[in-house]
């Protein structure tokens, strides 16, 4: 039986990304997440930048960014 993606019973990766998608910041996220979801590349003044609006926003830092 073939598995549909709402029973969410697997969660599995291919070569063109993770079988299920997750928005906005309900599961942990880096500094590197932030500053990635920004379209940024990552650099260590952009990452502390990201860590301290994460530290002062908490996830809106990351909802901002993500549907």
């Amino acid at each position: 039986m073939k598995e549909s993606p709402e029973d969410g019973s697997t969660e599995r990766s291919t070569a063109s990304g993770p079988s299920r998608l997750y928005t906005g910041a309900e599961r942990p996220f880096d500094p590197e997440d932030l500053v990635l979801a920004s379209g940024h590349d990552i650099t260590p003044e952009r990452v502390e930048a990201a860590r301290r609006h994460i530290e002062e926003k908490g996830a809106a830092a990351l909802e901002r960014y993500l549907p």
